[in-house]
């Protein structure tokens, strides 16, 4: 079985899981856990979209060490390959990546932001934060009206439905070994 066929089945893998744990968080009222699991989402979606815009020689590179559980690194240099850079890219093609992706990170790791029973973690973002959070979630998903977190919850699924809806585009065309133009990123 190649390198490619593996990381497809588990990236397809976990992005199942994560559509199926988003279901049961959102049951049980989980906002905190529900952003954590959009962002693992992200993660993946980020990591694909670098894939793509890598030669062939260097995408099988990096998916055989995806594979064996190593960390990407940089083509001329022992350097990681940092979700920095990975996000920096995604950004320039979807143009909301970078604040989700960053919100995100605050309920991953411990922030002021697991407060938000007491405390509105979108009120604790930067204004241009919030702004593309709130204006990419009234785009594709129709609100929320307010800019209160309680607000955006209810949307959390189907913000990740559509991530995985593109994830799965973007792993169609790792598949058919396309690659994007960095030039269109």
């Amino acid at each position: 079985m190649s390198n490619l066929t593996i990381f497809l089945r588990q990236v397809r893998s976990r992005s199942r899981e994560h559509l199926q744990a988003m279901g049961l968080l959102a049951s049980a009222r989980l906002a905190g856990q529900m952003v954590a699991v959009l962002r693992q989402e992200l993660d993946s979606m980020v990591r694909v979209i670098y894939l793509l815009t890598q030669n062939s020689e260097r995408r099988e590179l990096l998916i055989g060490a995806s594979v064996r559980g190593e960390k990407w690194s940089q083509e001329a240099s022992r350097a990681k390959v940092t979700d920095r850079e990975m996000v920096e890219l995604a950004q320039s093609l979807q143009g909301w990546t970078q604040a989700v992706y960053k919100f995100g990170c605050a309920f991953i790791h411990l922030s002021g932001l697991h407060d938000y029973n007491d405390r509105d973690p979108l009120s604790q973002l930067p204004t241009e934060e919030r702004r593309d959070i709130l204006e990419h979630c009234r785009y594709y998903h129709g609100g929320p009206a307010a800019e209160r977190f309680e607000d955006l919850v209810p949307y959390l699924p189907s913000i990740l439905e559509k991530i995985a809806k593109n994830l799965e585009c973007y792993l169609e065309s790792l598949e058919n070994g396309e690659m994007l133009d960095t030039n269109d990123v």
